[in-house]
């Protein structure tokens, strides 16, 4: 994962959630924020998806209508998109590069939705639990809104036109209302996706088949495109557990040979289980890395178990455990927080404690969530930029230098780090605890004997003095979080 080790100590963040109301504004805004953002510690922002969409300046991002539409035409209902115009969009990653941040955009390809022309298709409909199995007498004739001809558009930037032949499948008959998994005759589900529910190359919509040379094609042309346009650092790729895995080694070598740069990329696989993880790595060459899902797992059964955790396993059957280069590490995201359908969001106690297991330690990539940093209204409008930004401060500044592990306790662990000559009063002693208040005496090295150290979080008021060994006994509130740094 280069593009951490290239920006020491770097942090990305997720600038967006998913109850962002419509014409919120969020390129105008980032336009404004990124110099803030870049001096608090962000290095690099994950963007939302910046196309078209079903619902036009309404969508989200992912029901995807024309990935060449980035709020320049009038379709759906908008010019612009739920985020903004065009040319909000470029000038806002302008402004991000201008402050030095990196940015990512969201690649949304397994799915479209809702075309512009009707199309008679036979289909055969699947048991949606278990998409090997045809239903008997599932052989049938659809209406199927296939066929994407972008008369908004009007063949500018690309004439490409999608039908039926570019998708393996539906979920709709759109004469009869009908919703079910409609294989497309003609059509097969890719093999190369994961197994759950038997098969799962179909998600829902119009699922793109990516086994279909024109369309693979066409979506490397796209991407360069995109490149070329937008100028990003690198991608979110979604949903890849329902892409054959064949398809984004080859279009990110592509893309990454023709524009001269690395390009990173961290894909969502979402699975709790860190094998699964770990076999879409070695299957794909590594050529990216993947959201450590089975961390935010583990962070969200902490915060409901109330001391009843052994928190000195936290990193076990984590990505972060196990291959930390390729692991991005995350406390909540979009598709976690209240009222979706992945909900599984962190309780507000433990989130600052969450938080200084990804931020305060330097194994995985980390990434802060904008309804963590600015707030959501679900929960009552509760944000921790505050915590964050001290967070952020201290692992720009202080987060260097050996680090040792006292990750030996159920309820109380903790860490440090001796700091480096390279980086002025560096060194950092972390410490927290899920059940009642705790200590740990830790070492940090005797080049800071002698050395009064205060815990930045504010829990703790007492200040630490080094001994001359080095060590020193830091102490924590009862399911809370401290980090002392030289005062």
């Amino acid at each position: 994962m280069a593009e951490q080790k290239h920006r020491e100590n770097g942090v990305m963040m997720q600038y967006f959630e998913w109850y962002l109301p419509p014409h919120c504004g969020l390129w105008n805004q980032l336009k404004k924020e990124a110099p803030i953002l870049a001096e608090k510690g962000i290095t690099a922002l994950w963007l939302p998806p910046a196309y078209k969409g079903l619902k036009g300046d309404q969508e989200v991002g992912y029901a995807v209508y024309d990935l060449y539409d980035l709020g320049e035409f009038n379709q759906k209902g908008s010019v612009a998109t739920k985020y903004g115009t065009k040319e909000e969009y470029l000038a806002a990653v302008d402004a991000c590069h201008k402050a030095g941040i990196s940015v990512y955009t969201d690649i949304v390809l397994n799915q479209m939705v809702e075309g512009d022309e009707l199309e008679t298709v036979r289909v055969t409909e699947y048991d949606p639990h278990d998409r090997n199995t045809p239903l008997p007498d599932g052989m049938k004739t659809i209406r199927s809104l296939s066929r994407f001809t972008f008369p908004g558009r009007n063949g500018k930037y690309s004439d490409f036109v999608w039908d039926h032949k570019d998708f393996t499948g539906s979920d709709k008959d759109e004469r009869s209302g009908e919703h079910a998994v409609f294989q497309f005759d003609g059509s097969e589900w890719s093999q190369e996706v994961d197994d759950e529910n038997g098969n799962y190359d179909y998600l829902l919509g119009l699922d793109v088949n990516f086994g279909n040379p024109e369309v693979r094609k066409h979506l490397i042309e796209w991407g360069k495109w995109y490149l070329d346009t937008v100028g990003q650092d690198g991608f979110r790729l979604d949903a890849l557990k329902h892409i054959d895995r064949e398809f984004f080694p080859a279009w990110l070598k592509e893309l990454r040979q023709y524009s001269g740069k690395e390009l990173f990329a961290v894909g969502e696989y979402w699975k709790a289980d860190v094998n699964k993880l770990k076999d879409y790595l070695d299957e794909t060459g590594e050529c990216m890395s993947l959201f450590d899902v089975p961390l935010h797992y583990a962070f969200q059964n902490i915060s409901h178990a109330f001391g009843l955790y052994d928190i000195s396993q936290i990193f076990s059957g984590t990505l972060t455990g196990m291959d930390p280069t390729h692991a991005v590490t995350f406390v909540d995201n979009h598709d976690t927080q209240p009222g979706q359908a992945l909900e599984s969001c962190v309780e507000p106690w433990f989130v600052p404690l969450a938080y200084a297991l990804i931020l305060l330690r330097r194994e995985g990539y980390p990434c802060i969530f904008y309804g963590d940093y600015y707030g959501l209204e679900a929960r009552g409008g509760l944000k921790f930029n505050e915590i964050l930004d001290t967070m952020l401060e201290v692992r720009r500044d202080c987060l260097y230098g050996e680090k040792h592990d006292w990750l030996d306790n159920p309820d109380v662990i903790g860490w440090t780090f001796e700091g480096d000559s390279d980086h002025e009063n560096s060194g950092a002693a972390v410490i927290l605890s899920d059940h009642e208040a705790g200590e740990k005496n830790m070492y940090v090295g005797t080049i800071h004997a002698g050395e009064t150290w205060i815990d930045r979080s504010g829990n703790v008021k007492e200040p630490v003095t080094i001994g001359s060994d080095g060590n020193a006994v830091f102490r924590c509130n009862g399911g809370s979080v401290s980090f002392y740094t030289k005062k």
